[in-house]
C-alpha cells in the first residue's frame, strides 16, 4: 500500500493517491475485491469505493474502471484517486505527551483517554499529532499527509495506552507492513460485563466464538460500518473485513465483571469493543456498545456498582506493544500500567471480593 499527494501547480493541496495490490486469488468483482485490499486506515466504505468507480477515480494500468462488477485479477495494482480532504490547519501544541521510547526513526507513545490521535473536522486541536508536531518539529513522516503526519495506527479517543509513530517514510513503510502481516503483537486489558466462560453453553451457541487451549475465547467475524449508525461498527458475515480477536479471563469478580486480556490478530476500527459486545460481555463504560446493563449492588455492593455503572469512558487499556524496528530490526517491547481511573475501578470491585 502506498499513499501519495499531488499538488498542483499553485502549491494547493489536491487530491491523494492511493495504490493498493489486490490479494492473489480468484477473479473477483473489483469492488468486492477493493473493500478486502484497501487498508482501514484510509477509512473507504464499499459505498464509497463503489461512488468512486462510477466517477473514474479507479485505475488500473493507468486506464480508468467504472464498473464495480468488472473482474480483476488477484495481484492487481489499483490506483485510487481521493478527493483533497477538507483544509485543516494542524499547527504544534505544547501538550505534555508520555514518551515511552524515542529514537530517530520513531517515537512510542502512552497515549492518555481523552486524546484523539489525528486532526478532524470536529476535532482540529489537541491532538496527539498536534503535540507530536511540537516535541518532533518537522521530522514525522510524511506519508500520511499534513493531518496525519507518521500515523501508522490509531487507538481511540477513549482508549489509553500505547502507539508507535513513524518519524521517518522509511520506519513508517517498514511499519505498516508489520500491521498488515499481523506481526505486531498488541495487548489489551479491558473491564466487561459478566465473565467469558468455555462453560457457558449462550456463547458456545454463538456464531464465530470458539475456544482454545488456556481458557483462551477466540471471536472471528467480518466488520463494517453500521447500515444506520455510521459512527459505529458492526458484526457482519457476507462483506466488510475479517476480524479476529482473542481474550481471556484474568480475574472474576462474582458473575459481574471480568478483567479479561485480549489481542488482535487484525486491526479493526472498535474491534475489541465490538467483539467483546457481540460475544455478550461488553465494556464497563462503553456508550457505545456496552448497551444497558449494569452491575448488582446486591452481589457487589453498592460502591462497587456505582464505580462500574459510572465510569466515564470504555474501560479499555492497549497496554502492551512489540515490534521489529523498521530500521535495525530489533524486536521491541513495551508495556503500560493501567491508568489511575482503571486502578480506582479495579479497587473499587476487589473491596467486594
Amino acid at each position: 500500500m502506498r499513499l501519495l499527494c499531488d499538488d498542483d501547480e499553485t502549491g494547493e493541496e489536491a487530491a491523494e493517491v492511493l495504490t493498493v495490490t489486490l490479494p492473489e486469488g480468484a477473479a473477483d468483482r473489483l469492488d468486492k475485491a477493493l473493500a478486502r485490499a484497501v487498508p482501514e486506515e484510509a477509512a473507504l466504505s464499499r459505498t464509497r469505493l463503489s461512488r468512486m468507480i462510477a466517477d473514474g477515480a479507479v485505475r488500473i494500468a493507468g486506464v480508468a474502471v467504472t464498473d464495480p462488477k468488472a473482474k480483476v485479477e488477484g495481484g492487481a495494482e489499483v490506483t485510487l484517486v481521493l478527493e483533497a480532504p477538507e483544509a485543516i490547519e494542524t499547527l504544534p501544541e505544547n501538550i505534555p505527551l508520555a514518551v515511552v521510547y524515542d529514537d530517530a526513526d520513531l517515537i512510542v507513545i502512552d497515549k492518555p483517554a481523552g486524546m484523539v490521535v489525528h486532526p478532524a473536522p470536529g476535532s482540529p486541536r489537541g491532538t496527539l499529532v498536534n503535540a507530536l508536531l511540537h516535541h518532533c518539529g518537522e521530522s514525522l513522516s510524511g506519508i500520511g499527509g499534513a493531518r496525519r503526519p507518521g500515523i501508522v495506527h490509531r487507538i481511540d479517543k477513549d482508549t489509553s495506552g500505547l502507539l508507535v509513530v513513524a518519524k521517518t517514510d522509511r520506519a513508517h513503510q517498514g511499519l505498516a507492513v508489520q500491521f498488515e502481516r499481523h506481526s505486531v503483537t498488541r495487548h489489551y486489558l479491558a473491564l466487561v460485563h459478566g465473565v467469558p466462560s468455555a462453560s457457558d453453553p449462550r456463547l458456545r451457541g454463538t456464531r464465530g466464538v470458539s475456544f482454545e487451549a488456556g481458557g483462551i475465547i477466540r471471536i472471528a467475524t467480518h466488520l463494517a460500518r453500521h447500515r444506520t449508525d455510521r459512527q459505529r461498527q458492526a458484526v457482519v458475515w457476507s462483506e466488510g473485513r475479517h476480524a479476529v480477536t482473542r481474550a481471556r479471563v484474568i480475574e472474576a469478580f462474582a458473575d459481574q465483571a471480568a478483567l479479561v486480556e485480549c489481542w488482535l490478530e487484525t486491526g479493526r476500527t472498535h474491534q475489541i469493543r465490538v467483539h467483546m459486545a457481540y460475544a455478550g460481555h461488553g465494556l464497563l463504560g462503553d456508550a457505545t456498545y456496552g448497551g444497558k446493563r449494569k452491575l448488582s449492588p446486591k452481589v457487589l455492593g453498592e460502591a462497587a456498582a456505582e464505580a462500574g455503572s459510572s465510569f466515564a469512558r470504555q474501560a479499555l487499556h492497549a497496554a502492551t506493544l512489540g515490534f521489529d524496528h523498521p530500521v535495525t530490526g530489533a524486536r521491541l517491547e513495551f508495556e503500560s500500567p493501567l491508568p489511575p481511573d482503571l486502578v480506582g475501578l479495579l479497587a473499587a470491585l476487589r473491596d467486594t471480593k
